[in-house]
């Protein structure tokens, strides 16, 4: 039958409310409906009611992912190919959607919705993320009506930079803040003043958790129940993820697991130290999971309270496989992996009592990573199936009558708008907006035909909408692959080499469901239909020049932008909170930071404190004195002026010089006298997820030697300015934005 015998046979409710739910870096297996052992009982009801997509796919990376999402569109060709940290200067990676694509939140608009963006955006360049702006890239601009969350890639659970709408504010402060839980809290107040107020006219809520990009935190009874769990280790965890997805019949009787990614160890070679740590920082991420799936119960019992969950379509799905960024280890303080200081073994067990608390913001080792996207091979940023295959959960009570079902056809992430479109009345399926295809008629039967019979993976694209044809793309740093009828090619380039050297897989994924046999010696001619097939989409989608160049050469290519472009900076006493994503909070540069006081006796308070509980420096005015200290893992330093700062006009401030070992010394002066100096071991860009505040330090303090904010007097604080001495280092920028996408 024809998807038009099928769609004239099938009457769509139109105008459901829809809340869209995505989850960050969490790997197909990792929900209990998709064979995992940690808990995720609202997803698995949801699910049981609903339906569970298991061909579903994204990009191997969140920005381009969620700008999928927002246009319908190919990431390449709405400007997106890699991150909104990144502008190449060619029309496919920009850092940010074109602003002439329609977003799916403004057609919604138009057809009466109220849309509602809770959580994670990452669609806006750097240096566009300050307190003024400019808001063009912002939710708000892009046709979302309120907004709370965070614009960056990743924040801390515990200490998150937040916005609302186009205004910064502050986390709140009661004991016990979780971030998960506070947006949580914003979409069940979002949607209840909505059905209170405009209950006849329908809601658009797109919930982004940080979970599950790191840091792994969470509230440690959460991470306790989990450690017997996983002491069997990740190859263990594999088999019997795998044994219990064939149990739920989300993959064949016949599926074979894939072998073990060649960079990780077997389980049974770490040392007893090495699994210690990788229990708990597993426990940790499961934890993670477990809480942030009962703050979503939480806005589905609103939704159930309010009596309109039967008619909202839910969808929940990651924006990308799991993420290997932890490495072979993994940390229990993952600032010293985006900060380039690997602690040891013991260094690392000495602060397992810190895992998944304010000052234990963790990350798992790679293994964890690689049994989360059970049973296929590679991580996020690849173009094999874990890095881009998701689950999916569609819930939509009123409408799916074959509840608990699964659901194979081929779906990707770009179908997602036209689909929600489709059922709001938004767009009819048939007009030339999208790239992709509705597939609402899925939500009725299981026969329905393909929507397409090609879908690729490269990254690059074209501003033009096509012709009405059945194509999807996506690549990653190179790295390409092209499902046809049945059929997927796939290579993983290395950085540097002739493209057409590449050594290309093929699997028929009709028998091979987890991609475990490459077939390309045997079937030569049909791997090279595909290969040309890939390179005439590239072209039409315009995913071409291809580009390989190392995040490094990137950002080296087109000068610094914002606040990173100016080697001298001033501040001021009332100004807001500065941005972590604006790249001068950190100590990776030389530099003198000079402070002009008018002081009365009794002034007393921070001058200027950048980061956190967890890492960052502070200067400050204590009992007369100027005081200065640097806080990178376990490393405290403190400096304290000789002598009391004199009443009335003076400047003080500090000199920090760095060394080719990453070492520092720092001078303290007043009046340009030196009155103390102290040598810093490390120095980095990222001591914490938190930025830098001006006359205190707001929210987690950098010393443990004053109170609270330790606010200076506003009166006496006149600005404080930061001299660059060096330029910044795109090598160290690159680290950081890996680290942190």
């Amino acid at each position: 039958m024809s998807n038009n015998e099928f769609r004239g046979q099938i009457e769509l409710l139109h105008r459901p409310n829809v809340c869209v739910v995505i989850m960050d870096d969490t790997g197909w297996s990792d929900f209990g409906c998709f064979g995992s052992e940690i808990a995720t009982p609202t997803i698995d009801q949801l699910a049981s009611r609903g339906l569970r997509y298991t061909n579903f796919h994204v990009t191997p990376l969140c920005s381009p992912t969620r700008a999928c999402l927002l246009t319908g569109r190919n990431h390449h060709s709405v400007g997106m190919r890699f991150l909104s940290d990144a502008d190449t200067g060619f029309p496919n990676s920009r850092g940010r959607v074109d602003s002439e694509v329609a977003t799916l939140p403004s057609l919604l608009s138009d057809q009466g919705y109220t849309c509602f963006l809770v959580g994670k955006w990452h669609l806006t360049p750097r240096h566009e993320i300050t307190p003024s702006g400019p808001f063009k890239n912002w939710p708000l601009s892009r046709g979302f009506h309120k907004f709370y969350g965070f614009l960056d890639g990743c924040t801390d659970q515990y200490c998150p930079e937040l916005y609302q709408d186009n205004h910064q504010v502050m986390p709140p402060s009661e004991k016990g803040y979780h971030l998960s839980e506070d947006l949580a809290n914003h979409a069940i107040q979002y949607v209840t003043d909505h059905v209170s107020y405009r209950k006849s006219e329908p809601f658009y809520l797109q919930l982004a958790f940080g979970a599950q990009h790191a840091p792994f935190q969470v509230p440690h009874h959460y991470i306790d129940k989990y450690l017997d769990t996983f002491a069997v280790g990740w190859d263990k965890i594999r088999e019997d993820r795998l044994e219990r997805q064939r149990q739920l019949g989300i993959v064949p009787k016949n599926t074979r697991l894939t072998p073990r990614n060649p960079e990780v160890k077997p389980w049974d070679e770490l040392s007893p130290d090495e699994r210690d740590l990788a229990v708990h920082l597993q426990a940790t991420y499961a934890g993670f999971l477990e809480h942030a799936d009962e703050q979503l119960g939480r806005v589905i019992a609103e939704l159930d309270h309010l009596n309109v969950l039967d008619d909202t379509l839910i969808m929940v799905f990651a924006d990308n496989g799991a993420s290997r960024e932890g490495g072979a280890l993994g940390s229990v303080n993952v600032n010293s992996l985006y900060g380039g200081v690997r602690q040891d073994i013991q260094s690392e067990l000495a602060q397992l009592h810190k895992v998944g608390g304010p000052d234990g913001p963790s990350h798992y080792p790679e293994g964890w990573a690689m049994a989360s996207n059970t049973p296929f091979r590679r991580y996020k940023q690849f173009v094999d199936l874990g890095g881009v295959r998701s689950p999916m959960i569609v819930s939509w009570p009123a409408t799916i009558k074959e509840s608990g079902s699964i659901r194979s056809q081929f779906v990707h992430v770009v179908d997602l708008a036209p689909t929600i479109a489709e059922t709001a009345g938004a767009v009819k399926a048939t007009e030339n907006r999208f790239h992709g295809r509705s597939i609402a008629l899925t939500f009725h039967s299981s026969e329905v035909p393909p929507q397409r019979d090609t879908q690729y993976f490269e990254m690059l694209g074209s501003s033009e909408v096509p012709p009405q044809r059945d194509t999807q793309y996506f690549e990653m740093l190179g790295h390409r692959a092209l499902w046809h009828q049945g059929w997927r090619a796939v290579t993983e380039h290395v950085p540097g080499h002739p493209y057409e050297r590449d050594t290309w897989r093929l699997y028929d994924t009709t028998k091979d469901f987890s991609e475990y046999e490459d077939l390309a010696a045997e079937y030569p001619q049909r791997l090279a239909q595909l290969k040309e097939i890939w390179w005439r989409e590239a072209q039409t989608y315009g995913v071409l020049p291809l580009d390989d160049r190392p995040l490094t050469e990137l950002l080296a290519f087109r000068a610094p932008l914002g606040l990173l472009n100016q080697r001298t900076i001033t501040f001021y006493a009332n100004q807001g909170h500065v941005p972590f994503a604006t790249g001068v909070t950190g100590t990776d540069r030389s530099m003198r930071v000079r402070a002009h006081l008018q002081r009365a006796g009794d002034d007393n308070g921070v001058i200027l404190a950048s980061g956190s509980s967890q890492g960052g420096y502070t200067l400050y005015v204590q009992d007369g004195r100027l005081m200065f200290e640097h806080h990178m893992l376990e490393s405290r330093q403190r400096c304290v002026g000789l002598t009391k700062l004199p009443d009335g006009l003076c400047e003080v401030g500090f000199t920090l010089l760095r060394q080719p070992d990453g070492s520092a010394t720092v001078h303290l002066f007043s009046d340009q006298e030196v009155i103390a100096q102290v040598r810093i071991p490390h120095t980095s860009g990222h001591l914490s997820f938190w930025g830098l505040d001006v006359g205190r330090d707001r929210v987690s303090q950098v010393s443990q030697h004053y109170p609270d904010a330790f606010p200076f007097s506003s009166r006496s604080l006149i600005d404080v300015s930061i001299d660059f001495l060096e330029n910044v280092s795109v090598e160290k920028m690159a680290d950081i934005a890996l680290g942190t996408q």
